[in-house]
């Protein structure tokens, strides 16, 4: 009952934590950070691990990664980006197919942020073709590479631009299965046709912070701790966020609840 009570305010009845957010970003700018994006942030990551930099780690400024990942709620999304820009704040944004929004990304990507594939063919193909069993799902991973291929082809066509970064999204049936959407990317030959730099999840990126900062549902917010707490005592802080956990959108929230149970049900 608890568990059903906490949804349904963080869905519902939570109040907008926008402003909360701005101040974090003011928070972050007094204590130094540079804030940036995910692409930025490889790209520095790896100039110095090339020679570039070598021996400044601890002397350059901390860094404060932003990354947000696009699940629903386009609109608070929007608003987390307006609130960037005040700031002059660079960020990453994921967007999968169900809230792609080009003229959005064009905009983030003018302004010097990121825009990229938020993908997850490997859940959606598991349930559109109702395979239960991870060792289907790997004997299918050639087709299912096929349909993300031509997914983030079509992105970038569309979009003008090339996406050098992309972020797994976590499904319900990726828990079910034991199998991320990662799997779909453990293919180097396909990273090189797509020109895909980096995942988010690669060991490269996640062991290049000090600390990385999930947002999490009300009322437990954030995880392992919340960002303003780790200000000033990590100079390497990646943090994700999700728009929908920033604000109660109730009709990008009953929308996603309905899509999720009518996906069960199918699957």
């Amino acid at each position: 009952m608890k568990t059903i009570l906490n949804r349904l305010y963080a869905d519902y009845l939570m109040p907008c934590r926008l402003p909360h957010y701005d101040a974090l970003l003011a928070q972050a700018r007094d204590h130094g950070y540079r804030q940036t994006s995910v692409r930025s942030w490889l790209h520095a990551l790896r100039s110095q691990n090339s020679g570039n930099g070598v021996g400044h780690r601890w002397s350059s400024p901390p860094v404060l990664v932003h990354r947000h990942d696009i699940d629903t709620d386009l609109a608070t999304a929007r608003r987390m980006f307006e609130i960037e820009q005040r700031h002059g704040v660079r960020a990453s944004y994921y967007f999968r197919l169900s809230t792609l929004d080009f003229g959005l990304m064009r905009a983030i990507e003018d302004y010097g942020s990121e825009a990229s594939y938020h993908y997850e063919e490997l859940a959606t193909y598991a349930k559109r073709t109702h395979l239960k069993l991870p060792e289907q799902v790997s004997a299918r991973l050639d087709q299912i590479r096929a349909e993300f291929e031509a997914n983030f082809q079509r992105i970038e066509t569309t979009l003008g631009r090339k996406l050098h970064t992309v972020a797994s999204h976590g499904d319900f049936a990726n828990r079910r299965l034991g199998i991320t959407n990662c799997a779909v990317l453990d293919d180097s030959d396909l990273r090189a046709r797509c020109g895909i730099a980096a995942e988010c999840y690669d060991h490269e990126l996640l062991s290049s912070f000090d600390l990385y900062i999930s947002d999490k549902p009300a009322p437990r917010y954030f995880h392992p701790v919340a960002p303003q707490v780790a200000l000033g005592r990590h100079r390497r802080i990646c943090l994700l966020t999700h728009p929908s956990q920033w604000h109660a959108g109730w009709a990008a929230n009953s929308h996603k609840n309905l899509v999720r149970a009518l996906d069960a049900l199918r699957w």
